[in-house]
């Protein structure tokens, strides 16, 4: 399974292409070039996957330009040694290459016959952070490039609740990656590529898809974006660019049976919980989520008296019976609305409310996805 969260910024173009195409691009990657080869053959408009929650349509022009571009893909991938069974090298090429295309996309038309798609060039001036899960069995993948989190559920022998935090950011709070920017500009440029903890003063996260406003040449920017944007295309002390890398940072994890659930969200959640905060939150939640399901009599032939005993004690436990069937809409619900005294349902509604242009000021976006582990598949699995 592949999952991913896609937070984006300077709208919402380049978040919603990628959360479109990636997830192909990655398919694609893992698949053997045997498979590849008969897929070529036949099929024109290939798919690898069978999605869900996958709402968002691309216009037309649009998905002539991205099949063309995924053709063209999967030819070189077809071209090159590979098994596909190399997860890790798999996940960062799929996501080097979309990033390649989004900016090829707008560039080679431009070239070759002087024409700019604004369409194509909105997409590459947005950005977009992006947080990537793969499942295979045990065996678990994060690809992250940005600000995003994941973050695994444990649990120990005696119920206690354990977050592993499996990501890193990378923004001005991860030193390493301050060190990684610094050493691939001159010196002289060390007081401005990092400005008001920002990247040259402007973009908090310090590696994004898209974005080509820090990745493109001065010229290319000159040529491509001042026309559409004006100077402000060009950020300010623009000398040595690309400032800016879509490579992920790969992590990998053994899943165990005491590993119940992974957590992936955007920075708007972690900016107002903590990683364990929002493992404690969903093991209460699926402590009282059994509260949803009908009452089922453990046996048959049971006793009245019996099945009073269960109502009571139903009725008792009810009382931790979650507002949210959802786990993500729970943790969402308590990182907006939440209190030490439990959620204030009259803050979450007016925060909830706020129109788009203020309530940056109070929360950023949220995108959670909550991911099940099966403990009993995950026993069984060799060790």
């Amino acid at each position: 399974m592949l999952m991913g969260v896609f937070d984006g910024h300077g709208g919402p173009a380049c978040a919603q292409v990628i959360s479109k195409r990636l997830l192909s691009y990655i398919a694609a990657a893992l698949l053997p070039q045997d498979d590849l080869k008969k897929v070529l053959k036949g099929d024109p408009h290939p798919s690898f996957l069978e999605t869900f929650n996958d709402r968002v349509e691309i216009v037309d022009d649009l998905k002539i330009i991205y099949e063309n571009s995924f053709k063209q893909y999967l030819m070189q991938l077809a071209d090159e040694p590979s098994d596909g069974k190399d997860v890790r090298a798999s996940l960062e090429k799929a996501i080097l290459k979309l990033d390649s295309d989004l900016s090829r996309e707008v560039v080679e038309p431009f070239k070759t016959s002087g024409v700019l798609n604004s369409k194509t060039l909105s997409v590459a001036l947005s950005g977009a952070v992006a947080c990537v899960a793969h499942i295979d069995g045990p065996h678990l993948y994060i690809a992250n490039i940005g600000d995003c989190n994941a973050v695994i559920g444990t649990q120990t022998e005696d119920n206690d609740w354990i977050a592993k935090k499996i990501t890193k950011e990378h923004n001005s709070e991860n030193f390493d990656e301050l060190k990684r920017i610094w050493s691939e500009h001159p010196e002289e440029e060390k007081k401005t590529v990092i400005r008001r903890d920002r990247l040259l003063g402007e973009l908090a996260p310090l590696r994004s898809m898209g974005d080509f406003r820090y990745k493109w040449s001065t010229e290319t920017l000159s040529d491509v974006a001042v026309p559409l944007v004006g100077p402000k295309a060009i950020p300010p002390n623009y000398h040595t660019p690309p400032y800016l890398t879509a490579m992920p940072d790969i992590y990998y994890h053994r899943l165990t049976p005491k590993d119940k659930f992974l957590v992936i969200a955007s920075d708007g959640l972690w900016d107002m919980m903590t990683a364990l905060q929002s493992v404690k939150l969903i093991g209460e939640h699926m402590k009282g989520k059994v509260f949803f399901n009908p009452l089922k009599l453990p046996r048959k032939n049971i006793q009245l008296g019996d099945i009073n005993e269960l109502l009571l004690h139903r009725k008792e436990s009810l009382k931790s019976k979650p507002k949210d069937r959802n786990a993500a809409t729970h943790l969402i619900r308590h990182a907006i609305g939440g209190t030490e005294y439990g959620v204030d349902h009259s803050r979450l509604a007016h925060l909830l409310s706020l129109s788009p242009d203020v309530s940056r000021m109070f929360r950023d976006d949220m995108t959670v996805t909550v991911v099940y582990f099966d403990s009993e598949f995950l026993r069984q699995c060799p060790s």
